[in-house]
């Protein structure tokens, strides 16, 4: 009996001693976008694409590059007109890596590009992380500074020597030469008190939304989608047939010039519609409207978006 307990001991001595032998391994990080280790469900999956690039043209050169910043036990990666990242560098099972926004659009304020924001990242509670990146004059570019002012709302630094002259991030240049005359007009009409402060902040507003600087809210959206569809329909009988008529009497014009100036034309019994397609089958040259026709006549086809 005593031997046997005595062989127990050894054996749970043993089996305590391989124990302590036995190598610990740490469980992966999740460091990336492509990290191997996590399954595919777990890595991070934006929830929409980047905006378009727009805004100074010399800052698109930042574009596909991106920059780190390590604070405590998190690093902080800047993708300009792409994402903002942040990974938690430590081995816990559930370290956290994830997105805290996705290039959406500027902030503006007198004129000027004062940040990049960065929405629709990771979920958070009750909404999405989101985070404003200010562009500073700096020697070098890099991210100089992270703080999360509220909850799941982030404000990055951002040093670049892009942003040092004076007129570097000027929002007139950027624009097309039919938008900056709009800005004038609203310069002109606020200047004539034709309009007030806030009826120019607003005309503003819709000039930068055109030109893909700002985005337009998702009703805005869906009403500018609305019109566009309903500007291909008619929306009675009634329209359609006055609209018929028109065309009937135009199609009728058409062929009388034709026929006076003795162009032979036939209809196109391959075309299915309501009004007759001409088609010219003669190559007579002759002199309409001062000008020769050819053998065919054809038609040719900010102040905005401060979080805190």
């Amino acid at each position: 009996m005593a031997a046997r307990a005595l062989l127990l001991l050894l054996g749970g001595f043993g089996l305590f001693a391989s124990a302590a032998k036995m190598k610990i391994v740490e469980e992966p990080n999740t460091f990336g976008l492509n990290n191997p280790f996590l399954p595919q469900t777990n890595r991070l999956l934006p929830k929409m694409a980047p905006s378009p690039t727009t805004g100074p043209a010399h800052l698109f050169r930042l574009a596909g590059k991106c920059f780190s910043f390590v604070e405590s036990t998190y690093k902080y990666e800047f993708c300009p007109f792409h994402n903002v990242t942040q990974h938690e560098q430590t081995f816990r099972w559930n370290a956290y890596s994830g997105i805290l926004g996705i290039w959406h659009e500027w902030e503006i304020h007198n004129n000027t590009f004062v940040g990049m924001w960065m929405r629709e990242g990771d979920s958070c509670e009750t909404k999405n992380r989101e985070t404003k990146v200010l562009l500073l004059c700096g020697k070098s570019n890099k991210l100089a500074h992270v703080s999360e002012p509220r909850t799941c709302v982030y404000s990055l630094t951002f040093e670049t020597p892009l942003a040092c002259h004076p007129h570097s991030l000027l929002v007139y240049p950027t624009l097309t030469e039919a938008l900056r005359r709009k800005w004038d007009e609203a310069e002109q009409s606020l200047y004539d008190e034709l309009i007030t402060e806030q009826g120019y902040k607003k005309l503003l507003k819709e000039i930068f939304e055109e030109a893909g600087l700002l985005r337009a809210t998702e009703e805005k959206e869906i009403e500018k989608h609305s019109k566009k569809l309903k500007s291909l329909e008619f929306e009675t009988a009634e329209t359609c047939m006055k609209e018929y008529k028109q065309l009937s009497k135009e199609i009728k014009r058409l062929k009388d010039l034709l026929t006076q100036h003795g162009i032979g034309y036939e209809r196109n019994s391959a075309e299915n519609t309501s009004a007759e397609h001409i088609k010219l089958v003669t190559a007579k040259p002759s002199v309409l409207n001062g000008s020769k026709a050819t053998e065919h006549l054809r038609g040719d086809t900010g102040i905005w978006n401060d979080t805190y």
